[in-house]
């Protein structure tokens, strides 16, 4: 079960997402579903539309399942999906 603690360990697809920061300021307020996350993006669909948010650099708000909601830091989900799932939890 994704939660808060382990988060960085889990899929980001599907999860309701907001960016909150970002060093491209036209990106901050952004939010949708997750549809796709690459090594470097994460891909989210806003009124229809994808909207490419680089990891680095911003910082997002994630809706967990169970409602609650968990800031993170792109920069420490910045590495492929199946790698940062595979690898050791890091305390952040």
């Amino acid at each position: 079960m994704i939660t808060a603690k382990n988060i960085i360990k889990h899929e980001l697809i599907g999860l309701e997402a907001e960016v909150v920061e970002s060093d491209n300021e036209s990106l901050v307020g952004i939010k949708g579903h997750v549809i796709d996350e690459t090594k470097n993006m994460v891909v989210i669909e806003q009124d229809g539309k994808e909207k490419s948010i680089p990891k680095k650099g911003s910082k997002f708000i994630f809706t967990l399942p169970d409602g609650s909601k968990v800031k993170v830091d792109g920069d420490i989900i910045s590495s492929r999906p199946e790698e940062r799932t595979k690898n050791k939890l890091k305390k952040w």
